[in-house]
């Protein structure tokens, strides 16, 4: 049996990756902020509280784990948010989609034997990683720029943690994937910043299941894909997933990881 952990399990993308997964079979452990309001899908699952926007939350967490983990699915996330700091003083989309994801990751290591999944996102090609200010202390703050510079971190992450994954000599695999447009509350945002956005994508959202945006998450999941793969949708039609072509920057992704690990102490 697999055993799964599957952050930002309690609804959208998550709550689907996990009720597939433990469909199948494998245990599953859902990592949400507040276990009281999810009722976990069928099979071995269990629920348990991980709040990424907390650094003291993610310690807490994998202080918790005891034996081995296969699969560790970052998939919880916050998209074209307001303006906020989080109580370790980090904007909210770079604390809740990377750096809760690295820390929470890096805790985890001794533990894992399979693979590491990262959720990006088609808009990392809007971010750009401006390594003095990952918090946007000195720029102008955008919604949709900050969730793609965090969409990006999660890519470049990927890289990093591979390619020191592959000189550890860790038969552990790194792998990024994205699920398209998917019609999940995590875009309820996007209203206020951008309606050019709005006009552009809620006709597709409209047209997609959100059960397909969480194909690619399970194919990176489940499926022989090398380290460093980043899995895309095959079509809006729930098609087979698919790997995406990448422009690698590994001078980047080893400075953003250094910069990671200063700010989360790791």
């Amino acid at each position: 049996m697999t055993t799964y952990l599957v952050t930002g399990a309690g609804g959208g993308l998550g709550a689907i990756t996990a009720r597939e997964l433990a469909a199948r079979g494998d245990r599953v452990v859902l990592a949400v902020r507040d276990p009281a309001r999810v009722t976990p899908p069928p099979g071995d699952t269990e629920v348990r509280r991980l709040d990424l926007a907390d650094l003291a939350s993610v310690r807490e967490f994998a202080a918790g784990w005891s034996g081995d983990l296969d699969v560790l699915i970052n998939n919880a996330g916050v998209m074209a948010v307001p303006y906020a700091k989080t109580a370790d003083g980090f904007e909210t989309h770079m604390a809740v989609n990377h750096f809760g994801p690295f820390l929470l990751t890096n805790l985890l290591l001794p533990h894992l034997t399979g693979r590491i999944v990262t959720v990006a996102s088609g808009l990392s090609r809007l971010g750009k990683i401006q390594l003095d200010d990952l918090n946007w202390a000195h720029r102008r703050y955008s919604p949709v720029r900050a969730y793609g510079q965090s969409k990006l971190a999660n890519l470049l992450f990927t890289q990093e943690l591979q390619r020191r994954l592959t000189e550890a000599g860790r038969d552990v695999r790194a792998v990024a994937a994205h699920p398209g447009v998917a019609r999940t509350g995590l875009d309820r945002h996007f209203g206020r910043v951008s309606a050019a956005l709005v006009k552009t994508l809620y006709p597709v959202i409209a047209q997609k299941k959100a059960e397909y945006g969480a194909l690619p998450i399970l194919f990176a999941a489940t499926e022989d894909v090398p380290g460093g793969a980043y899995v895309g949708p095959g079509d809006r039609s729930g098609g087979r997933p698919r790997l995406e072509r990448q422009r690698p920057d590994h001078e980047l992704a080893r400075e953003l990881w250094e910069v990671s690990a200063r700010l989360t102490r790791r």
